[in-house]
């Protein structure tokens, strides 16, 4: 907590892949919810520009594809009103955490200086990734179905995208169904498909 937040979105990337290092060997699978999905997606781009070992897929969660995020998203978002609005809109935060200010304090630090990592953020065209890239979508999220639909384009090998009820939360308000979800694409994932697939929950 003492020490200073990262907020800039490769150095992030970068500070998460050295850090988890020893934990990405052998087989592993890299999986992000909302801004998750997109550290997910860059830790994926770097190890390979690295050298490093590959996941054997990416779980991409309640994120817009990194070329078709919206630059307004974040913006506008620097004051306290601002991010309160924005965790009460996209639901997910226990009321006890509202009515403590401490708590209240340290989930705006943490926020804001999410939210500066992911505004640092800047889509370079790269070649698709060469793994399975599977998308979870819920329905009632504020992102765009046409958003979702664009991160097939990040990968060379296999996409899924799976629809569940619910907002941005919906991980959630679904977790036996997103596990589920998870389980069979992992298992398509390790037993080597290839071919494109969407498929609806």
């Amino acid at each position: 907590m003492g020490e200073p937040a990262v907020e800039d979105f490769a150095q992030m990337v970068a500070l998460v892949c050295r850090e988890q290092r020893s934990a990405m060997q052998g087989r592993f699978v890299l999986f992000g919810h909302s801004m998750g999905a997109l550290l997910a997606f860059g830790m994926a781009r770097h190890l390979r520009a690295t050298g490093r070992e590959l996941p054997l897929a990416v779980v991409a969660s309640g994120s817009s594809a990194p070329s078709r995020r919206d630059p307004e998203r974040f913006a506008r978002k620097g004051d306290d009103e601002a991010l309160i609005a924005d965790l009460r809109k996209q639901g997910g935060t226990p009321e006890d955490v509202f009515a403590s200010p401490e708590l209240m304090r340290i989930t705006l630090d943490v926020l804001g200086a999410d939210y500066r990592v992911c505004e640092s953020f800047a889509y370079a065209a790269e070649p698709p990734l060469p793994m399975p890239l599977h998308v979870f979508a819920g329905r009632e999220d504020d992102i765009a179905a046409e958003r979702m639909d664009a991160w097939s384009a990040e990968t060379a090998t296999g996409f899924s995208l799976d629809w569940f009820d619910g907002g941005h939360f919906f991980i959630k308000q679904h977790e036996a169904r997103v596990l589920s979800a998870l389980q069979q694409r992992l298992a398509w994932s390790v037993a080597g498909e290839s071919h494109a697939s969407h498929a609806h929950a």
